[in-house]
């Protein structure tokens, strides 16, 4: 019994992997290229799916990567202020869609906390005599974190401190920007989607998700993006709605970045170095 429980203990070992991938591919790695190439020769022997390696990759990556590189810039945040009212802050929470916000003094600048927004719930169906609403009451400690820490190392501390969000400090202690789990896990499992996103393989260029609210796919052909939201973009110099975004824009933005053009605004929601492939577009009208 004890000899067996040693060797499932053994067995249970990453090294075991290894080994295993060694004897069948007849050779031990020696540093983390003879690594991958041991790896895709597994995946190429059916040992590992395509997926698998690709993320294995990704994980090995991250290791190398700094929270400067995955962060939302400060310029990009949406942070709620410290004498905020009930009023004033529904409408920003409504408008971004994001869940956690980052709390801020007018005075200082400086991040004094962090607003979850499912604890404005409480406020919205009581009488406000009998529970008054305060956001200082109800804001959370802030966690911030350096933008030079390793990527690994940020998603070992949200997993033991049960975060989700940290404020970025530069190395002078000013505010960054701030970085997500999500932001993290990306990394490794590729982009997470959500309800409203439009998969590639979707011959749907545009699908509504509201009254005002569209998401669009940035190889949309002007005339198309005309023709569903009675606008006058012109097509003379630019095919797409992704290409007269990104003109107005001047650089190639971010996800998250937001920009007018007309009665409707514009919010990167996919996008590369090269190009832009998923919007959300709002009516302003």
């Amino acid at each position: 019994m004890s000899d067996d429980l040693t060797d499932n203990k053994k067995d249970s070992k990453p090294g075991w992997l290894m080994e295993r991938l060694s004897s069948l591919l007849g050779r031990e790695p020696k540093n983390r290229d003879d690594l991958m190439e041991v790896l895709r020769e597994a995946q190429e022997h059916d040992i590992l799916s395509t997926e698998m390696l690709a993320m294995i990759e990704r994980i090995l990556q991250v290791s190398e990567m700094q929270v400067r590189e995955v962060m939302v810039p400060k310029a990009q945040m949406v942070v709620i202020k410290r004498n905020c009212n009930l009023q004033s802050l529904l409408p920003i929470l409504i408008e971004s869609g994001h869940s956690r916000f980052p709390v801020i003094d007018e005075d200082s600048q400086e991040i004094v906390g962090m607003l979850l927004a499912k604890d404005i719930l409480q406020y919205c169906f009581i009488n406000k005599e009998i529970k008054p609403f305060s956001l200082q009451d109800i804001s959370r400690p802030a966690i911030f974190t350096s933008q030079s820490k390793r990527l690994d190392i940020l998603l070992r501390e949200f997993r033991a401190k049960r975060n989700h969000i940290a404020i970025v400090l530069d190395e002078y202690g000013h505010v960054a920007g701030l970085v997500t789990i999500e932001d993290v896990l990306e990394q490794i499992v590729g982009e997470i989607d959500d309800e409203y996103d439009i998969d590639d393989d979707d011959e749907d260029l545009i699908k509504k998700i509201d009254a005002t609210t569209y998401i669009v796919k940035a190889t949309t052909t002007v005339e198309e993006f005309n023709a569903a939201f009675n606008t006058e973009f012109s097509s003379e110099e630019f095919d797409t709605i992704g290409g007269i975004v990104m003109n107005k824009f001047g650089h190639f933005p971010k996800r998250g970045e937001r920009v007018k053009l007309e009665d409707h605004r514009f919010k990167v929601l996919q996008s590369d170095s090269r190009r832009i492939y998923l919007l959300e577009v709002k009516s302003l009208r």
